[in-house]
């Protein structure tokens, strides 16, 4: 039931995913003799750092929800600071966890392609900020600025990866393997700028993501602990050893 809710969701991001790119490259299309020059000297970083016409920036404080499933979708969203979950509900009340998101990622980015309604719940995990860019204002940028339009597209083909490699170890991958590559995620294991120290999780979120129980969970968390794979001191703190965990056939 998890795998096929999860699949069901995971296609849904794919199909939306597919249709924003297809809407990009549209906006990219010339739709008068003159297309609008790109400025010179645009800042992406400094315009997602900052409030200003068309987008606003919110504060959410731990346990906050962001929208809910079902929801109206308008704007596209972007992580300041902190961390958000999304989650989606079955009819008998299931959740299961699709994504933690980080600094730096989008969310609710389906609007784009025609999205009307929110697929998921966002929910800050910790206190957070986020960045409101109304769905217009956003159109106009993947226009006229190509620096912003390189860095979204980048977003989308990362996410479009790794949503395509969680459906992968939801299918293939025993749940302690699950587990140990969702921490080592969380850890950012492999990007530029990876961190021991990952953002405040209970167990049972992670029992959520990985589609598992709590207890199982726990199990190999204290399996790990022993192992000197991860420790609690002063929050959870990941060893990279824990990639043979995964590798590990």
């Amino acid at each position: 039931m998890m795998i096929a809710k999860y699949i069901l969701f995971t296609r849904s991001n794919f199909s939306c995913l597919e249709s924003a790119a297809v809407s990009i490259n549209h906006m990219k299309s010339p739709v008068r003799s003159v297309e609008p020059k790109t400025r010179r000297g645009f800042d992406v970083d400094a315009y997602l750092e900052s409030a200003g016409p068309s987008r606003t920036v919110v504060t959410y404080r731990r346990g906050e929800v962001i929208f809910s499933q079902g929801d109206p979708a308008g704007d596209i969203r972007y992580i300041q600071q902190g961390t958000i979950k999304l989650a989606v509900l079955s009819r008998v009340g299931k959740e299961a966890v699709v994504a933690l998101l980080s600094p730096g990622d989008f969310f609710g980015e389906g609007t784009l392609a025609g999205q009307s309604v929110r697929l998921a719940t966002a929910t800050a995990t910790v206190e957070s900020r986020v960045l409101l860019i109304e769905k217009e204002a956003m159109v106009r940028l993947l226009r006229v600025e190509s620096a912003f339009q390189d860095r979204f597209i980048s977003f989308i083909l990362t996410r479009n990866r790794r949503i395509q490699a969680d459906l992968v170890d939801q299918l293939f991958n025993s749940s302690e393997k699950r587990l140990a590559r969702t921490l080592l995620l969380l850890s950012n294991y492999g990007q530029a700028h990876p961190q021991h120290a990952v953002p405040r999780i209970s167990q049972e979120t992670l029992a959520d993501m990985i589609g598992s129980t709590r207890s199982r969970v726990n199990f190999f968390m204290n399996k790990f602990k022993k192992m000197g794979l991860i420790e609690y001191k002063g929050g959870l703190k990941i060893n990279t050893a824990l990639l043979n965990i995964v590798l590990h056939d």
